[in-house]
């Protein structure tokens, strides 16, 4: 390891956190034993051992079956892939539930608490995020996790950070057979985490069965702060800090969501999306939450809208899946990358037009693959 760390390795040393500074360390110098032997690297796991690991509910194998979904290498998703073929037939067997909220509404002590909830009721809580900045921030969730204490210290819950690795649709893919891998493992809650800002909350709907999303009153603009595409997604609101003197103002938004939520078009579920206050870090409230959740998935089982709506995903992601790699298929291939930078720029010094720059590139490719 060379002793002059990149800036990135140590987010500590970042201009935000100035006077908490985090050396790089001392280089060692070489072991002077001449007979110790380099410990043997740990033999890659099969697919068939890491299934068998997975059923038997082994964190262990777990974790390492999921840090190969996320992992880039060739020889990686190949073994990963065939995890996830043999974990499907045990999947499926759990409630996949959506947590959104704006930065600052108090979400990951309302993952603890609902966590905490859920797990009273025996079974095991999976804590998945799909985050695509957290290339920038580094994963966000990783602060969360330490914000998450009690959750992240329960022996019957799973909490992983999002997958770093570039495109919002690489990233969702790999949640997405993550929980495959979680249910498998008798998971039987998945939550999928995501920060409310963006296209990560279509990702997270397309993937779970109930989408929660956590508001804070006060600030008066409510209905303005959110989009109303992630309302429309929304099958339950909960308005947190509902607590002291933020009791009126919390109710106050509550009336103004409920109204707001009437203007809306019926969902597609049949289900009116419900408004609830609560407070995260008092703990109040909080099986009024779950009781809604629960009357959702009642209704939802009752109506067959659940096992539809799962349908519709599965098919969904096999088209998203076959767009991703159509298209990396073609920005991987060096020609293509050549030709392009060449189009683009004759098509930025106006000598010719977009359209037939790309009908040519794509003719290019079809004609070659």
């Amino acid at each position: 390891m060379d002793n002059h760390h990149h800036h990135h390795d140590h987010p500590e040393n970042d201009a935000r956190y100035l006077g908490l500074t985090v050396n790089s360390g001392v280089n060692q110098p070489p072991v002077v034993n001449p007979y110790m032997k380099r410990r043997p690297r740990r033999r890659q796991l099969s697919a068939g051992e890491l299934v068998e690991g997975i059923l038997k509910g082994d964190v262990t194998m777990l974790s390492q079956a999921v840090t190969m979904i996320e992992s880039l290498s060739p020889e990686h998703q190949s073994v990963a892939q065939e995890v996830i073929e043999k974990c499907l037939p045990y999947s499926g067997k759990s409630r996949r539930i959506g947590i959104t909220g704006v930065p600052g509404a108090g979400k990951s002590t309302s993952i603890d608490v609902f966590g905490l909830h859920v797990l009273r009721g025996g079974g095991k809580l999976a804590v998945l995020a799909i985050d695509p900045s957290s290339e920038r921030t580094k994963g966000s969730i990783l602060g969360d996790k330490t914000r998450m204490e009690r959750l992240s210290q329960h022996p019957s819950a799973f909490i992983r950070p999002s997958p770093s690795a570039g495109s919002l649709g690489g990233v969702a893919r790999k949640t997405r057979e993550t929980i495959v891998l979680c249910e498998a493992a008798g998971y039987n809650n998945i939550f999928v985490e995501t920060v409310g800002v963006g296209q990560s909350e279509t990702a997270v709907h397309s993937m779970v069965d109930f989408f929660l999303l956590i508001q804070l009153a006060g600030t008066g603009d409510e209905l303005q702060g959110i989009k109303r595409g992630i309302m429309e997604m929304a099958d339950g609101i909960v308005i947190n800090k509902a607590d002291g003197d933020n009791i009126g103002p919390a109710q106050l938004a509550q009336a103004q969501f409920r109204s707001a939520l009437h203007l809306f078009p019926p969902t597609e579920s049949g289900w009116q999306p419900e408004v609830l206050t609560y407070s995260g870090y008092y703990e109040l409230a909080i099986p009024e939450v779950w009781d809604m959740v629960d009357r959702y998935f009642e209704f939802v089982n009752a109506n067959g809208y659940f096992e539809r709506r799962r349908l519709h995903q599965a098919r969904y992601w096999m088209r998203e899946t076959i767009d991703e790699q159509l298209r990396s298929h073609f920005y991987n291939n060096p020609e293509i990358a050549a030709m392009l930078a060449e189009k683009e720029m004759r098509v930025l010094s106006n000598r010719q037009s977009s359209f037939t720059a790309a009908r040519e590139v794509l003719e290019a490719y079809f004609n070659e693959a």
